[in-house]
């Protein structure tokens, strides 16, 4: 799956997503991972909704990581299937990475195995109501 960051050198999360300038993409994979490169944010002339720009860029990506993001703008990728995600703090893409991974190997939520194109997992019922 297609992972976007918001850094300012591909190496930390430390952008807003409305002000940043780039957004670096990787694709990760459960046992893999690699980056694909960097999509800069395009000159608008003030005529275009600029977060709907940013989001057209990322069409094709499931998450996006950055360190800061406001609910508008959460809500426009929502709309699109793309998850936000903030961060705490100024975090390394590679531990951002190593995380995802960590939980693309175990059990991944419903909305994450949807994105990743796999097949929702079915619930277990138990027999007894009690146990």
């Amino acid at each position: 799956m297609k992972v976007a960051f918001t850094s300012s050198d591909g190496n930390l999360v430390d952008c807003h997503f409305g002000s940043s300038e780039a957004f670096f993409v990787w694709e990760v994979d459960p046992d893999k991972a690699r980056c694909l490169g960097h999509r800069s944010i395009p000159n608008l002339d003030g005529q275009e909704d600029r977060i709907v720009a940013r989001t057209n860029l990322l069409l094709d990506c499931a998450i996006v990581c950055t360190a800061q993001i406001g609910g508008p703008a959460a809500a426009k990728l929502v709309a699109r299937h793309i998850h936000p995600i903030k961060t705490t703090a100024t975090t390394p893409v590679a531990e951002i990475v190593q995380r995802l991974q960590g939980v693309l190997r175990g059990h991944p939520a419903p909305w994450l195995r949807k994105a990743m194109g796999l097949l929702p997992v079915p619930p277990v019922f138990s027999p007894d109501p009690t146990a």
